[in-house]
C-alpha cells in the first residue's frame, strides 16, 4: 500500500474517538505505577501543583485510552515494539495484551502487510505519519476487516513514541458499497429515476431518464421538471409537489409525459417524498416507466370488444332484416313481371326492387364486418378483374377525374372472392371521388410484390412471401393523422351526414384479411392518398368463374323441390315463385319438418332442398345429412341472412356447398335453382 504524506503532520486529535495525548506529555507507558512521571519532579509548591496537573492529565488521557471505540498501538520508536495496546484492539484483533505487548510491529500477523519488513518501519520513522483510507486486515481468527489506519510520532520528554489508531471502517464501506450499488442501479435502471427538490429542480437524472424523455442530464439538470408536462397538466404538476410536501407517496399513477422532441408519451410514475434526518421533505423521486404500448393494446382490446359487440349486434339485425328484405324484393320482382313495362305501377315495383337492393347492399356490409358473410374464393387473376371493373368503375367517376389502370406484368395468382375484390375496389373508387370534387387523377397499378422479415416486424398481419399488390392512389385532399388512425373503424366517417355510412373500409379491410392479405395507407394532407393491398401469391392456375346467364326467359322445370325456411313470408314466397316456374314444391318451416314432409311424400323423388341454415328445432345442415343418407341424389340449397360454422368455416364455404346469400332476388333464386338440376342431370348422362 502506498502511504499518504503531508508536508506537515497534522496535530493529533482530541476527540474520544481518536484519544491522542498531547505532544509535551506523550503517551502513558503500560506501567501505571511509572506511567511516564519525572520521579524526580518537586512535590512542594508550583512544582507539586503542576505534579499533580500532570498526573490529572495522564489519569484522564488513561481513561481515555482504555474507553476509546478505536484500536491504539502505541510503539517504541527506535525498535518498533508495542509497547502498550488497548483493549478495544485487543478486541479486533482477538490477541491478548500479552500477546502483542513487546512484540515488533512488522511480525504481528495483521500488520505484516504494512510493515513488511523493518526498513518499512524506518520509513514511517522518517516521515513521522503515515494513513491508510482503506486496510484489510485479518484477525486472529481469519476474518477480514476494513480499517482506516493512521500512525504519528510523538515527543514524550526526551524521546519518541509513535501512536497508532486503528479504526474500523467495515459498516462505512459496506455502506459504501451499497450507496455505490444502488447508484449503479438506479444511473442503468430501465425506468427513468428523476429526483428534484421540493420546488420541482431536477437534482438528479439518469440513463433510463435520458432515454425515455430525450434530455441529456446538462440539458435538464437545474431546470423545473415541469417542461416534461404537456401543456394543460400544469395543475397535475402543482397536485404533485403538494403532495410531496405533505410526505405523501404516489404509486402507480398513469399519466402523459412530453418527450424533448414534442411527443407524447404515457408513463406509470411512482412518487417517493425525500426526507432530511430532522424530518423535513427536502425533495422527490420520481421513477417512471413506458407504457404507451401497453395503452396502446389496451385500447386494441377495447375496440375489438366494441367491434365484436357491434358485429353481433350487425349480424343479427343484418339476419332478420335480409328475410324482410328478400320477401320485398321477390315480390316487387313478381309484380313487375306480372304488369306491362308501360305500366305506372311496374315503375314503382321497379324502385321498390331498387331500394331494396340498396338495403341489401347495406346489410351485406354488416354482415362483412362481423365476418358473417360467406366468402367463395376461387384462384384468380387479379389484373382480369380489374379489367372487367374497367367500364364500371368510369361510370362512377366525373368527367373531371382521369383514371388509369396499368396492369403489372406476368403478376401471380390469387385466390380470392371475385365479387367481394370488385367492391374493394369500387369502395376505393368511390372514396377517391369524393377526396377530389375538383377534379384529379386516379390510378390503379398491380405488381408482384416480395415481403421480407423487416416487412413483418413493421406491420402487423403481415408474414413474409411473396404478394401481388393492388395500388389505388389519387391525387385528393388527403387526410391527417388523426383522420388515419381511425381509418378502419367501424361507422368512422369523415363524409357529411347521410353521405357515408362509415362502414365502406372497414369491410374492404375484413373482405382482404379473410383472403388472407392487408392493407397499407399512406397518405398526407393536400397531396393525395394510395392504398396498397398485398394478396398472397399462390401457384396454382386461375380457375373458370362460372356467371350465370342474367338475361332472356326464366328456365322453367317440372321436378319436385323442398323449401325449407323458418320465417313464413319468405317460405311462401319462394315456393311460389318456383310453383309459377311449373315445379312441384313441398314446404316446412324447420328441419324436423322437412324431413317428415320428405318421408310421407308418396309422388315423384325430391330433386333439391332449398332451405335456411339457421331454423329452431332443426337446422338445415342437421336436416340435409339426414336426406342424404335416405336420398343420396337429392341435391341441397342453402340459403341464409348469414353462415355461421354449421356450413362455413371463418366464412368461407367447404368445398362443394352450394350457398345463396339473402337476400335473393326471384330470378336469381329460379337461376340458381335450374342451374343444379342442370349439374345433376349432366352427371346422370355422363
Amino acid at each position: 500500500m502506498n502511504s499518504q504524506d503531508p508536508p506537515n503532520p497534522p496535530p493529533p486529535p482530541a476527540d474520544a474517538s481518536q484519544p491522542i495525548a498531547p505532544q509535551d506529555e506523550g503517551p502513558i507507558k503500560s506501567n501505571p505505577e511509572s506511567n511516564g512521571i519525572d520521579n524526580k519532579t518537586s512535590t512542594g509548591g508550583a512544582g507539586a501543583r503542576d505534579g499533580q496537573a500532570f498526573r490529572a492529565s495522564e489519569l484522564r488521557y488513561r481513561r481515555l485510552f482504555e474507553a476509546a471505540r478505536d484500536g491504539i498501538l502505541i510503539l517504541e520508536v527506535d525498535t518498533g515494539k508495542i509497547s502498550d495496546v488497548n483493549p478495544f484492539l485487543i478486541e479486533m484483533l482477538g490477541y491478548s495484551h500479552a500477546e502483542l505487548v513487546g512484540m515488533p510491529i512488522w511480525e504481528l500477523g495483521p500488520f505484516k502487510d504494512i510493515f513488511a519488513n523493518k526498513a518499512k518501519f524506518e520509513q514511517l520513522q522518517q516521515q513521522g505519519y503515515v494513513r491508510y483510507e482503506n486496510l484489510p486486515l485479518e484477525t486472529r481468527d481469519g476474518r477480514k476487516i476494513a480499517v482506516e489506519f493512521v500512525s504519528n510520532e510523538y515527543q514524550e520528554g526526551g524521546g519518541k513514541v509513535i501512536q497508532c489508531n486503528v479504526r474500523d471502517i467495515t459498516e462505512r464501506t459496506e455502506a459504501e458499497k451499497e450507496r455505490s450499488r444502488v447508484a449503479a442501479i438506479v444511473e442503468y435502471a430501465a425506468e427513468a429515476v428523476v429526483t428534484t427538490t421540493t420546488k420541482g429542480i431536477v437534482i438528479g437524472w439518469n440513463a433510463g431518464a435520458e432515454r425515455l424523455y430525450g434530455y441529456s442530464d446538462e440539458e435538464i439538470i437545474g431546470h423545473s421538471v415541469s417542461v416534461l408536462f404537456p401543456p394543460g397538466q400544469y395543475k397535475e404538476y402543482l397536485r404533485i409537489m403538494e403532495t410531496v410536501r405533505k410526505r405523501e407517496a404516489i404509486a402507480s399513477f398513469d399519466t402523459v409525459r412530453r418527450r424533448k422532441d414534442g411527443t407524447l408519451i404515457h408513463v406509470s410514475v411512482d412518487i417517493t417524498p425525500i426526507e432530511a434526518r430532522d424530518g423535513e421533505v427536502v425533495g422527490a423521486t420520481k421513477a417512471s416507466h413506458d407504457i404507451s404500448r401497453i395503452k396502446k393494446l389496451e385500447a386494441q382490446f377495447i375496440e375489438a370488444q366494441k367491434m365484436e359487440v357491434i358485429g353481433h349486434l350487425a349480424s343479427g339485425v343484418a339476419h332478420d332484416f335480409n328475410n324482410i328484405l328478400a320477401v320485398i324484393m321477390g315480390y316487387s320482382e313478381l309484380m313487375g313481371f306480372a304488369l306491362p313495362a308501360d305500366s305506372a305501377l311496374r315503375k314503382y315495383a321497379d324502385e321498390i326492387k331498387h331500394a331494396s337492393e340498396r338495403a341489401a347492399g347495406l346489410t351485406r356490409q354488416l354482415l362483412i364486418f362481423s365476418r358473417k358473410e360467406t366468402v367463395q374464393p376461387v384462384v384468380l387473376d387479379l389484373n382480369e378483374v380489374v379489367k372487367d371493373l374497367d367500364k364500371m368503375l368510369r361510370r362512377l367517376l366525373d368527367e373531371n377525374i382521369e383514371m388509369t389502370i396499368a396492369p403489372g406484368k406476368e403478376i401471380g395468382h390469387i385466390k380470392a372472392d371475385p365479387g367481394y375484390i370488385g367492391q374493394v375496389v369500387m369502395n376505393l373508387v368511390v372514396n377517391a371521388r369524393d377526396a377530389m370534387p375538383e377534379g384529379g387523377k386516379l390510378n390503379i397499378t398491380t405488381r408482384n410484390v416480395l415481403l421480407n422479415e423487416t416487412d413483418a416486424r413493421t406491420h402487423a398481419r403481415v408474414i413474409p412471401g411473396d404478394y401481388v399488390m393492388l395500388c389505388i392512389r389519387d391525387t385528393g385532399s388527403g387526410m391527417t393523422d388523426e383522420v388515419k388512425a381511425h381509418l378502419f373503424e367501424a361507422f368512422f366517417t369523415t363524409k357529411p351526414k347521410g353521405k357515408g355510412t362509415g362502414l365502406g373500409l372497414v369491410t374492404c379491410q375484413t373482405i382482404v384479411q379473410q383472403s388472407g392479405g392487408h392493407i397499407d395507407v399512406s397518405s398526407e394532407l393536400g397531396k393525395g392518398t394510395s392504398f396498397q393491398i398485398y394478396f398472397p401469391r399462390v401457384e396454382q392456375a386461375p380457375e373458370a368463374v362460372r356467371v350465370p346467364r342474367q338475361t332472356g326467359a326464366l328456365p322453367r322445370g317440372t321436378e319436385t323441390l323442398l323449401v325449407a325456411e323458418d320465417e313464413p313470408g319468405l317460405r311462401h314466397m319462394s315456393a311460389g315463385i318456383l310453383e309459377a316456374q311449373g315445379y312441384t314444391v313441398l314446404r316446412a318451416p324447420n328441419g324436423q319438418e322437412g324431413l317428415r314432409v320428405a318421408r310421407q311424400h308418396q309422388g315423384p323423388a325430391i330433386a333439391l332442398v332449398i332451405t335456411d341454415v339457421i331454423m329452431p328445432r332443426m337446422g338445415g345442415k342437421v336436416m340435409a345429412e339426414w336426406l342424404k343418407a335416405s336420398y343420396p341424389a337429392i341435391k341441397v340449397l342453402f340459403t341464409s341472412g348469414y353462415t355461421d360454422d354449421t356450413v362455413a368455416k371463418d366464412g368461407v364455404l367447404e368445398q362443394g356447398v352450394s350457398f345463396l346469400p339473402k337476400p335473393y332476388t326471384a330470378s336469381t333464386l329460379i337461376r340458381k335453382v335450374r342451374e343444379m338440376l342442370d349439374e345433376k342431370m349432366e352427371v346422370a348422362n355422363v
